[in-house]
């Protein structure tokens, strides 16, 4: 990848030929375990590096890949150039999933955790995210994807930039759904005269159950779509590196996810103020927090679905 920016850049004032066979590339792919890939009309300034030059032509002299690349090796730097719009809009529903383990278990302490004799742990219900998983993923597999393949063609049901969108989709409904709750909680502390009080609202815990299994939904469909894409789309030789980036997201999330948290509780303790996350959630707005990130990720759709339209899949040619 190095070597196809510094032969671009060294090659700049040089004119990249209309006829898109004079571009440098040999008889079988020069990168070990990669097929040659088609040459493509995006990002012209990167196919300088497979532009031979006059002192090139003359001495015959092809084998330094610092001065010239093959067309395959520029090809390559495209598709992951390509990939980062659609990799990046997976960071926004890395910060959702976050707050199974953070924002979701802070409500959960603030609500009735009881069932008869039982005390249910507020972080025990991330289960359910499990168990959504679990339930979903035959009834993608049977009945979602059969009936999928009839109107779309497609052996999968769904491409991989679909899947994606509606785990995205999926995640919007989550925070939406985990806003509500939060909205019915602080309705009742306040008739109940709860809000001074820093003591759970007799609300069941369980209506967060709806939430928890949204978001297994949403990973069912975001997650397994992002795997399948970074090593269909990826360099035949760089699949491993590139399935990774899809875990990438998931740490890049957490940090988002700390920042958005960060910048909330500043702008919104100045003055003296309690802000949307106190120590006394009856007296905060955490249902504020959740629409904001639900909002967050309704713009992150909108990013996605420019960037699914405009991507384009590679072409090996042998």
């Amino acid at each position: 990848m190095s070597q196809v920016l510094v032969a671009s850049f060294q090659k700049w004032n040089l004119e990249v030929p209309t006829d898109t066979s004079l571009l440098y590339e040999t008889e079988t792919s020069a990168i070990e375990g990669s097929r040659k890939i088609e040459h493509s009309v995006e990002m012209k300034c990167l196919d300088k590096a497979a532009v031979l030059s006059d002192a090139e032509i003359k001495s015959g002299d092809f084998s330094n890949p610092w001065k010239l690349c093959t067309v395959t090796q520029v090809e390559e730097l495209k598709i992951l150039i390509r990939m980062i719009p659609i990799w990046a809009t997976g960071i926004v529903f890395a910060a959702v999933c976050a707050q199974m383990s953070t924002m979701f278990v802070e409500q959960g302490m603030m609500m009735d955790t009881s069932i008869g004799s039982f005390t249910v742990p507020p972080a025990s219900l991330s289960s359910f995210d499990v168990i959504s998983v679990i339930f979903w993923v035959p009834i993608y597999d049977c009945v979602i994807v059969p009936i999928a393949r009839k109107f779309t063609g497609k052996e999968r049901g769904f491409s991989e930039l679909q899947r994606m969108g509606i785990g995205l989709f999926l995640s919007v409904l989550c925070m939406s759904a985990a806003a509500l709750v939060e909205i019915n909680r602080l309705q009742l502390a306040r008739e109940l005269g709860l809000v001074d009080k820093e003591v759970a609202v007799p609300l069941s815990i369980l209506w967060q159950i709806p939430q928890y299994f949204l978001m297994g939904a949403a990973e069912i469909f975001i997650c397994i779509g992002q795997l399948e894409f970074f090593y269909d789309q990826s360099p035949d030789a760089m699949r491993s590196l590139c399935s990774a980036l899809a875990l990438l997201t998931l740490s890049l999330g957490n940090y988002l996810s700390s920042f958005i948290l960060t910048m909330v509780t500043y702008l919104t303790t100045r003055g003296g103020k309690a802000g949307w996350i106190p120590d006394n959630l009856n007296e905060g707005h955490l249902d504020y927090f959740f629409l904001l990130l639900a909002g967050l990720s309704l713009f992150n759709i909108l990013v996605y679905i420019v960037c699914a339209k405009k991507y384009k899949s590679k072409k090996a040619s042998s």
